[in-house]
C-alpha cells in the first residue's frame, strides 16, 4: 500500500503538519509538578453531581499546584447536543465555584490553546488523521450500518467478542484501487485505527485512584473520524489533551474499558500519556443494597436540584470534599473557619470503589454552613434564592429588610448558633409566620379544654408588657401556669405526670400556637419583640376568638 498516495486521496486539503501544530500550541511554561487539567463535558443540557465531583477534583489538583484548569466542550456528538446547553453548563459550574483559567465561555473562547469546542477543531484532527494514514496506522472503512449489524449478529451467534477486528475488519487491507472505486461512487467512509494489539497480551498500568491495573491490549480497529469528518471522543481527546498540554485527566471509571485503546492511541500518535484519575461512581442505598445514582430515578443527581432546593454553594462544596478525601472532615474539625482551599487535597485518597451519597449528611453539613453566616449574609442569599424561586416571598423580604434581618438574626452567632435551616427553601416554613400573609390558623391540642386555653390567653394579654425583659416575661408565664393549677416543676412532672393537669411547657405551647400558628418556633419572647406589642396582642385575641 502506498500510504502517501492514500493520505493525499483522503485528505488532499490538509497541508499543515503535526510540527505546525506543535508550534501553534507550544509546551506551557509551568513548573514540572504543576497540574494542567480540564473539564470536558458534553453539551447535553444535563449537568450532574458527577460533573461537580470531577470538576472539584480537577480544580483542586490544578490550583493547589499553581497549574491550569480549562473548560473544553466535547460536542462531537451532534445528535446529543441540546441548544443552549453550553450556557447552562458554564453558568451551573460557575454557580458551584468551578472557576476556569481558560477555555470555552458563553461569549466565545478565552485562552491560547483554543478553539475549546471540538467541532471547531476539525482541521486540527485531520492533520493527525493524515499522519496516522501516512504511517500505516489508519485506513478508511466503507461498511454500511447493515453490514456492521450483520457482523455483530455473526459474532453473537459464534459467541465471539463484539467489534471490528481480525477477519471482521474487511477494509483493513483493501487495495487503494478498491478505496478509489468506493469514493468515486460517493460512498461515505469512516477512518479506523489499525490496531496492533492482541487480547492475548496484558500489561500493567498505574491509575492515580485505582492503583496498579492489569490491562488487556486493545485489538479493535476503532473509529477515529466519523463520516462527517468529526472525530470520535477517543481520537479528539487524545489530540486535544496533547496539544492543550494536559498532564492529568480526571474522569469517571466508566471509561476504564476504553483505557487500553487510549494508551495505544497516544503511543501511535507519539504523544506522552497523561496521568489518569478514574473516579468511582456516586451511589445511594436502595433498600439494603447500593446502586449508582440514576438520571431517571434520582432527582438529586442533577445539579439544578441543589439550586432549586436552596442548598448554599458552600454546603455542596463542603459535602463533596468529604466524599473526595476521607480526612477532610478531621481537617475541618481542626480548622473550622479556614478556607477549604487550605486543605491539601490528594487524588490518591479518593475511594476507588466510589462514594455513597447521603442526603441527610448533606443537610447536616448545610445547617452548619448556614449557621456560620451572619444575618445580613443569610438575608442577601435568601433574597437571591426567592427572587428566582418564590417571587412573592422575595417581595415581602425586600419590602422591609430591617424586619427580615431581625428575624434571621434569632439565635445567630455565639458558640452554639441555632441550626434551623438546611436550605433556603426551608426559610419560608421557618419564618413565614412573621408575615401575616403566611400565618396559619391556630390549632390547639384537643386534650385541653377550650375554656382553659382561652383563660390562659386572656391572662397573658392582661399581664403582657412589651417593656419586660426576657426573665420578667417568662416569670409571668410561670405565674399563669401556677394560677391555673399547672406545674412549673418539670422534675416533679417527670417523676409523676399523673399528679398534674399540665406544665409550663403546655402553657408556652398555647401561647406559641396563638402567636405563631406553630408548635415549634424560635424563642417566643424574641418573636414577640420582633412582632411588636400590637401584632402580638392582635394574634392572641384572634386565637381566643377562634376557640
Amino acid at each position: 500500500m502506498d500510504y502517501k498516495a492514500l493520505a493525499e486521496l483522503l485528505f488532499p486539503e490538509v497541508t499543515e503538519t503535526p510540527e505546525d501544530m506543535e508550534a501553534r500550541f507550544p509546551v506551557r511554561n509551568y513548573p514540572e509538578n504543576a497540574v494542567i487539567t480540564r473539564m470536558a463535558p458534553s453539551p447535553t443540557g444535563f449537568v450532574h453531581l458527577g460533573n461537580l465531583v470531577q470538576g472539584l477534583t480537577s480544580e483542586r489538583m490544578a490550583h493547589q499546584s499553581c497549574g491550569v484548569l480549562f473548560l473544553r466542550v466535547e460536542d462531537t456528538d451532534a445528535k446529543r447536543e441540546v441548544e443552549g446547553a453550553v450556557e447552562v453548563l458554564i453558568n451551573t459550574l460557575k454557580h458551584y465555584g468551578i472557576n476556569f483559567d481558560e477555555g470555552a465561555t458563553i461569549d466565545g473562547d478565552s485562552g491560547d490553546y483554543g478553539p475549546y469546542r471540538q467541532r471547531q477543531r476539525a482541521a486540527i484532527y485531520h492533520v493527525y488523521a493524515k499522519k496516522l494514514i501516512l504511517e500505516g496506522m489508519a485506513y478508511p472503512c466503507f461498511c454500511t450500518e447493515e453490514e456492521l449489524s450483520e457482523m455483530r449478529e455473526k459474532q453473537e451467534a459464534n459467541k465471539e467478542n463484539f467489534g471490528y477486528y481480525g477477519k471482521y475488519a474487511v477494509w483493513r487491507d483493501r487495495s487503494i484501487e478498491d478505496i478509489k472505486a468506493e469514493m468515486e461512487k460517493g460512498k461515505p467512509w469512516v477512518l479506523r485505527f489499525r490496531s496492533t494489539g492482541s487480547i492475548e497480551n496484558q500489561f500493567k498500568y498505574n491509575d492515580l485512584v485505582k492503583g496498579e491495573l492489569t490491562i488487556t491490549e486493545n485489538d479493535i480497529d476503532q473509529v477515529l473520524l466519523k463520516s462527517d469528518g468529526i472525530p470520535t471522543y477517543h481520537f479528539a481527546h487524545a489530540v486535544d489533551d496533547h496539544l492543550m498540554r494536559t498532564t492529568h485527566v480526571v474522569r469517571g471509571d466508566e471509561w476504564l474499558p476504553s483505557l487500553p485503546f487510549h494508551i495505544q492511541l497516544f503511543k501511535a500518535l507519539g504523544f506522552k500519556l497523561p496521568k489518569y484519575v478514574h473516579i468511582g461512581p456516586l451511589m445511594k442505598m436502595d433498600g439494603n443494597s447500593k446502586r449508582k445514582l440514576s438520571k431517571r430515578k434520582d432527582p438529586e443527581l442533577a445539579l439544578t436540584f441543589y439550586k432549586a432546593e436552596g442548598f448554599p454553594v458552600e454546603a455542596v462544596y463542603e459535602y463533596i470534599m468529604t466524599l473526595l478525601n476521607s480526612n477532610y472532615e478531621d481537617w475541618r474539625r481542626a480548622n473550622p473557619i479556614a478556607p477549604s482551599t487550605d486543605f491539601k487535597f490528594s487524588p490518591k485518597k479518593l475511594n476507588p470503589a466510589g462514594n455513597l451519597f447521603d442526603y441527610l449528611k448533606l443537610c447536616d453539613v448545610s445547617k452548619n454552613e448556614i449557621a456560620k453566616m451572619d444575618a445580613e449574609t443569610v438575608y442577601s442569599r435568601l433574597v437571591e434564592y426567592t427572587e428566582e424561586f418564590d417571587t412573592e416571598f422575595a417581595q415581602l423580604l425586600k419590602a422591609d429588610k430591617e424586619y427580615a434581618v431581625k428575624i434571621l438574626a434569632i439565635g445567630r452567632g455565639g458558640k452554639k448558633p441555632r441550626k434551623d435551616l438546611a436550605t433556603w427553601k426551608e426559610a419560608k416554613p421557618y419564618m413565614g409566620f412573621f408575615y401575616d400573609k403566611y400565618l396559619e390558623a391556630p390549632v390547639f391540642e384537643e386534650k385541653f379544654e377550650k375554656e382553659l386555653i382561652k383563660d390562659v390567653l386572656n391572662k397573658y394579654l392582661a399581664a403582657f408588657d412589651f417593656a419586660d425583659d426576657q426573665n420578667t416575661w417568662f416569670n409571668k408565664v410561670k405565674a399563669i401556669t401556677e394560677e391555673i393549677g399547672f406545674t412549673t416543676d418539670m422534675k416533679a412532672y417527670k417523676a409523676d405526670p399523673t399528679a398534674f393537669k399540665g406544665t409550663v411547657t403546655d402553657v408556652s405551647t398555647f401561647l406559641r400556637v396563638a402567636i405563631t400558628g406553630k408548635t415549634n418556633s424560635p424563642d417566643l419572647y424574641t418573636v414577640t419583640q420582633i412582632l411588636g406589642y400590637e401584632r402580638t396582642c392582635e394574634r392572641v385575641k384572634n386565637a381566643i376568638n377562634s376557640l
